[in-house]
């Protein structure tokens, strides 16, 4: 057996010891084929042969005889059957994982959308009730599917990918692990039929799989897992009470992508500065409850679920004056960074932007404020 391998299982059942909450671990790859499946499948073996209670709660082998063959001999709890549109499915079964209680549950594709009907909407709330429930799990997850590095994905291979675990999900892991190989490595373990069936090979070499991307992507993963690892220790570290932290404020309005991506990139800077962040959404008159329309007050509520899931604390301040707003909430909760979206280029709008922009700026650089205004 690998020595390097055998210290991660150790290392990570010396963590499962020390809690009565489970324990977190979350293999991430670049792109699909990398072996992150693989790899859980090969730990659980491990695990198996050091006496602990391991099962496998749900595992994706995409037909993969490789992955396949790694499955025999481990303890499978049985998946849940359900109906759906005249189709007979299944489902992880997390009250059977509860009630059965194994010291260590493997769970794959932690990015899933369960069926319609299910108890939680998406796997990764799954595993967070499995984790209280005092089950320690293994499990995996693409880059793409991060939440905070939604649109960077988006902005390389032009998809947009849909299923998407919030950022504090993985701030939550006590152990993340990267599964990497070179952009050939995995051009050619597509090439040889092990990543998909061979009527696919070539779409996917035209899109997805290209050279570039897969440079690109493996570049996010590995500073992604860089990231996670420093942000660990420095909690870890530095709980000194004396040390100054910084706390960033996001200022969206009720617009979707703009507001939207506000919150990513504050999240993504505060997880960077190992900071703490709110989001503010200043409602004026013109936006009251009986007035703002349907379609931006749908925006705004999904905007402000995601800040929550990204981990932000949420504050509404009902004011026609969103610069004093601003600058009351920057003293009372000393925040020291804040950060806007980039005015709207109508004339007219962006007149009475540029405006309150100039007030703002005013403000906050004699308040010491650094402000960002993101594209």
């Amino acid at each position: 057996m690998d020595g390097n391998k055998q210290d991660s299982v150790q290392r990570f059942l010396e963590l499962i010891r020390r809690s009565h909450r489970g324990k977190f671990k979350i293999y991430i790859g670049m792109s699909a084929g990398v072996g992150k499946t693989y790899r859980m499948l090969q730990e659980a073996h491990q695990l198996l042969d050091a006496g602990v209670d391991v099962r496998i709660g749900y595992i994706e082998t995409h037909g993969r005889a490789e992955t396949e063959a790694l499955t025999e001999g481990l303890p499978l709890v049985p998946r849940r059957k359900l109906f759906y549109k005249g189709k007979e499915l299944d489902e992880m079964d997390t009250q059977a994982i509860i009630q059965l209680h194994p010291e260590i549950v493997v769970v794959d594709e932690l990015a899933h959308t369960n069926i319609e009907g299910s108890e939680n909407p998406k796997r990764w709330q799954d595993v967070m009730q499995i984790l209280n429930a005092g089950i320690s799990v293994i499990s995996a997850i693409n880059i793409q599917h991060i939440e905070g590095l939604n649109e960077a994905v988006e902005e390389i291979t032009g998809v947009e990918i849909r299923e998407r675990v919030p950022d504090s999900v993985l701030a939550m892991a006590d152990e993340v692990v990267n599964i990497d190989l070179t952009a050939d490595e995995l051009i050619d373990r597509l090439k040889a039929g092990k990543i998909y069936r061979p009527d696919k090979i070539a779409a996917a070499l035209g899109n997805f799989f290209t050279q570039d991307n897969l440079l690109q992507l493996r570049e996010l993963a590995l500073k992604e897992v860089a990231l996670r690892v420093e942000k660990k220790v420095q909690s870890e570290v530095t709980n000194s009470e004396t040390l100054r932290r910084d706390k960033l404020l996001a200022v969206i309005d009720s617009s979707e992508k703009r507001a939207r991506r506000v919150i990513r990139k504050t999240a993504r800077m505060a997880t960077h500065l190992n900071a703490s962040f709110a989001v503010l959404y200043v409602q004026g008159d013109r936006e009251a409850d009986d007035r703002i329309p349907l379609a931006r007050q749908r925006y705004l509520i999904n905007n402000l679920n995601l800040a929550s899931e990204l981990g932000g604390e949420i504050r509404r301040i009902r004011s026609n004056s969103p610069v004093t707003a601003v600058i009351e909430l920057c003293q009372e909760q000393k925040i020291n960074i804040v950060c806007v979206g980039r005015p709207e280029f109508s004339l007219l709008s962006l007149l009475k932007k540029a405006i309150g922009l100039r007030r703002l700026v005013g403000r906050l650089s004699r308040m010491n404020i650094d402000l960002f205004i993101f594209s």
